[in-house]
């Protein structure tokens, strides 16, 4: 009789809804700009492409669910032909909202063609109280290419004085130079007190960011770390490091604002275009 009664509640018990999105864009060369060649939307996941003066192809990501939690799925997917240059953003901040109990995931496939360049911009990602996020980036890069790829997190609302103590993240990262891994890591938030808090942790800042970026070749790389060390603020909290023909920026403040004030000068230097997308604008 109770196993009877308990299949019924299971029975009873509503589904909560879930998103699913994913996009798709692949690039082609025509008269010397990148255009497009290919477009897939479904779901949630929506692409836009604004009117630009620039010969880059700008392309917007759009989550219409308006915000990710416990359950839902992203796919997001990008190919830049040879020798073109692409820019991707988002519309907005990613809003990852309270979880009931099962985790929200986001992939996102990135490949650029020889002698291509990729600039992958999301804005910042904000964790709210109690969200369970797993995010993954996977970048092939073939001979030549270069990349700027930035990835932000909030914790919890500036204006609204949060701190999401208990949010959960894990965010990896794999990148590759003609099928060999070049760069890989690896971020996880569990909640605990000690990340939020160790000195050589987050120290008590609510926001922090990873830039990297893959140069043509060693040479540039640390050219490109000298210039960006020359216009680092004394006093912030971000610092820049070369390794082959890799560049490393790690930056953390405690608001959003001071994140932005410390990154944008930064990404300035480092996209192929030499500028921001407009949404990117306060």
């Amino acid at each position: 009789m109770k196993n009877t009664l308990l299949k019924n509640v299971i029975a009873t018990t509503p589904q909560l809804q879930r998103a699913r999105g994913a996009a798709a864009i692949v690039t082609k060369q025509r008269d010397g700009r990148t255009r497009l060649d290919q477009l897939f939307q479904d779901g949630c996941g929506k692409i836009r492409l604004p009117n630009t003066h620039s010969s880059a192809l700008e392309a917007v990501l759009i989550n219409t669910a308006g915000g990710i939690t416990g359950g839902d799925q992203l796919q997001w997917r990008a190919e830049v032909a040879a020798g073109g240059h692409l820019v991707v953003t988002t519309q907005a901040c990613e809003r990852s909202y309270r979880s009931t109990g099962d985790t929200a995931r986001v992939e996102t496939r990135l490949k650029v063609g020889a002698g291509a360049h990729l600039d992958w911009l999301p804005q910042e990602t904000i964790l709210f109280e109690a969200s369970k996020l797993d995010r993954r980036l996977d970048i092939e890069l073939d001979a030549g290419a270069t990349l700027t790829a930035i990835e932000a997190i909030l914790l919890g609302r500036d204006a609204m004085g949060e701190e999401a103590r208990d949010a959960e993240l894990r965010d990896n990262w794999r990148i590759y130079r003609c099928g060999r891994l070049i760069h890989a890591e690896a971020t996880q938030l569990t909640g605990a007190g000690s990340e939020r808090d160790g000195l050589s942790l987050l120290a008590h800042c609510r926001a922090f960011a990873s830039i990297v970026h893959i140069a043509a070749d060693a040479d540039r790389a640390e050219i490109l770390r000298d210039r960006i060390r020359t216009i680092l603020p004394a006093n912030g909290q971000i610092a820049a490091s070369a390794n082959g023909e890799r560049l490393v920026i790690r930056a953390m403040a405690r608001s959003g604002l001071a994140l932005r004030r410390l990154i944008v000068p930064t990404l300035l230097e480092l996209t192929g275009a030499g500028s921001l997308p407009r949404l990117w604008h306060l």
